[in-house]
């Protein structure tokens, strides 16, 4: 029986970033996963309602974990900070059950379910990385990447602070690793894959923003890097989309590929591409399809 989550992928990967979407509702199938939709499931309201509206922040990430939970099952994001937001939001009410009382009776008097608190929030990356999650790749038989160098970019929110996210170390990620290796690619490591990419300030101080990103772009194409997997939409778009204002900006070349990590399993469990709907990138994959085979 396939393993079922409760599927919530967030606004970025349901708009911006359709194919990191298209792609993992693709590979949930081939993996033994069922993702059950949430169709009533809202934004979550990514950190600037928390800011402004801590109440309301709290009801709107809690009515997800309510859905949640009346169907069952854990919930499955594919966004850094769709993590964060709704693993911090379900801490503090099960911690704090005067908080979570109140945080029901905002959720009843909208015509919700009120939270009993049972439920708990993966992220695609932390699910695959467990040895379930790693013996679930292993039942598609030979790993395909062939070879190919990965620098893995988990971002800043997969990983901090601890006390909300705790799946790894956040000084010594491995998680990205041990799936780069398990599908038969290489790890081109580098000091910057935890650090922020400036997504969150790229409106408001492109300048800024561009230079946190020149930093893992560059360091990663200076490790030898074919490509670059990321497992949050936020850092593709920081990475991919405004790679080549990046480049202008620094005066530099990258040429640096940026895969979901969801097309990364694709590729290697021999998902179609188009599927993966690579079209959809800034920056051409054609080298990386090239080294794969597919």
């Amino acid at each position: 029986m396939a393993l079922q989550f409760a599927y919530y992928p967030g606004c970025v990967a349901e708009f911006s970033s359709k194919e990191l979407n298209a792609t993992t509702k693709a590979l949930a199938p081939m993996l033994d996963i069922e993702l059950l939709p949430m169709p009533a499931a809202t934004c979550c309201g990514a950190g600037d309602i928390a800011e402004a509206k801590p109440n309301l922040y709290l009801t709107l990430n809690i009515r997800i974990m309510s859905q949640a939970e009346e169907m069952g099952v854990d919930v499955l994001t594919i966004c850094n900070v769709c993590t964060l937001n709704l693993r911090r939001a379900n801490k503090m009410v099960k911690e704090d059950p005067r908080l979570l009382e109140a945080v029901n009776k905002e959720l009843v008097a909208a015509g919700a379910r009120p939270y009993q608190g049972t439920k708990e929030v993966t992220h695609l990356l932390w699910f695959l990385a467990t040895e379930e999650g790693l013996s679930l790749l292993e039942r598609q038989g030979p790993r395909g990447l062939n070879g190919l160098r990965v620098a893995p970019y988990y971002g800043c929110q997969l990983l901090r602070p601890s006390s909300v996210m705790g799946f790894e170390d956040p000084d010594r990620p491995q998680s990205l690793e041990r799936l780069i290796r398990a599908l038969g690619g290489e790890v081109a490591d580098y000091e910057a894959k935890s650090k922020c990419c400036g997504f969150p300030i790229i409106l408001a101080r492109q300048e800024v923003a561009l230079k946190e990103s020149h930093v893992a772009l560059a360091q990663a194409r200076d490790a030898d890097a074919q490509c670059m997997v990321t497992p949050c939409p936020l850092c593709h778009l920081a990475m991919d989309a405004y790679q080549r204002k990046a480049e202008v900006q620094n005066g530099t070349e990258y040429n640096m590929p940026v895969l979901h990590l969801p097309q990364m399993i694709g590729l290697a469990l021999g998902l179609p591409t188009a599927t993966m709907e690579f079209k959809r990138h800034m920056v051409p994959v054609d080298e990386v399809l090239q080294t794969v085979g597919a």
